[in-house]
């Protein structure tokens, strides 16, 4: 029996609207055989970046996805490449998407967007559903199938695919790095004492020699969608920072995003409460869920804490681009009020993370 689902939508926020006459006008035009039923439009609650919406006509439904309200970084939150890239991937890779169509027609929604399907199932982000008995093994099965998921997506073949045309794996990592401190400049807000020798850092540490593979480099659980009894994964979303580039760049995102509960409450918390990793014994520790993506794909994994000291500060970089539109009025979401804090945590816990080893 399926569990009691949490709550993925809410009703669009003021200020993010779409116009109803024209979108489903524009929906009746380029999709066949849409019911007849009036166009409704709710918002997904999760997410601090693009805008994403459940389109749906009687039992018709689907995602739209734009870009954010206010100015973005150049190269950011480019939806046609989006759209190319599930267009790709999803034949080879079900958990991605299926899209539908790309317009840049911003007479329609205010910006270029994307349609894809509508995916069903459960996201754990800050609690599991009703009536879920939570036990160390669940957790531990939900842990094994993410690092499963990541190993198989780095194994996917990419030379195969049209992804070549819209990635550059030769020097990867040296633009990543030098790519990110540029952004955070630009974005850059309030004065962070430790940022400027982690930027050294970063330079001077950066991989001679790398892998290629599909990296998400947005993978965490609440990205990720589970079906009933959380053997498998349905979906996987937000896919804009996806290339072929270093796999271990990907891993180290996931662990940036891996919390558990002896990180600090600010690593812990971000925006909102607890993630579950944080909260119920079982979920695989960074180190175990390292281990065990070495296992499985083969790779090695000894460098690890230059990628996720990097992954820290790219993380910090994406906050303080969010907390820049905050702070510049570009969107009014209180949500972000407080980001600048939450980026400071995460240079810092980036220069911890330089001087340790795994």
């Amino acid at each position: 029996m399926p569990y009691q689902m949490n709550k993925d939508t809410i009703p669009v926020r003021i200020g993010e609207e779409l116009n109803l006459a024209i979108l489903e006008s524009f929906l009746r035009e380029n999709i066949k055989s849409l019911p007849s039923a009036p166009l409704e439009i709710l918002q997904f609650s999760a997410g601090a970046s693009n805008l994403t919406y459940q389109i749906r006509m009687g039992d018709w439904e689907a995602v739209l996805r734009r870009p954010p309200l206010g100015q973005v970084a150049p190269k950011a939150h480019d939806m046609e490449r989006e759209f190319k890239i599930l267009t790709e991937l999803n034949p080879i890779f079900p958990a991605a998407p299926k899209p539908f169509l790309f317009s840049d027609n911003h007479e329609i929604v205010g910006s270029s967007f994307f349609i894809m399907e509508r995916k069903h199932g459960y996201v754990l982000d800050t609690s599991f559903p009703a009536g879920v008995n939570v036990t160390p093994e669940l957790c531990q099965q939900i842990s094994e199938l993410m690092v499963e998921n990541l190993a198989k997506l780095h194994a996917l073949p990419y030379k195969e695919t049209g992804l070549m045309q819209i990635s550059k794996p030769e020097g990867f990592m040296e633009r990543q790095v030098h790519g990110w401190i540029g952004r955070y400049e630009r974005a850059k807000t309030d004065e962070v004492a430790e940022v400027e020798s982690l930027k050294k850092w970063l330079v001077s540490n950066i991989p001679k020699h790398s892998e290629a593979a599909v990296i998400h480099y947005d993978y965490k659980l609440n990205n990720a969608m589970l079906n009933d009894d959380f053997t498998e994964m349905v979906g996987l979303f937000d896919w804009e920072m996806t290339t072929v580039g270093d796999p271990l760049a990907d891993l180290g995102a996931a662990m940036s995003y891996w919390s558990l509960p002896e990180d600090t409450q600010n690593m812990k918390k971000g925006m909102g409460r607890d993630p579950v990793t944080a909260v119920h014994e079982g979920f695989f520790t960074r180190k175990e869920f390292i281990e065990c993506y070495a296992r499985k794909s083969g790779r090695d994994v000894s460098n690890l804490h230059f990628y996720l000291t990097f992954a820290y500060f790219k993380l910090a970089v994406i906050c303080q681009q969010i907390y820049y539109r905050y702070k510049k009025g570009q969107t009014s979401d209180t949500r972000f009020a407080t980001l600048n804090n939450y980026v400071k945590g995460l240079i810092q816990h980036a220069t911890f993370t330089a001087n340790e080893k795994l």
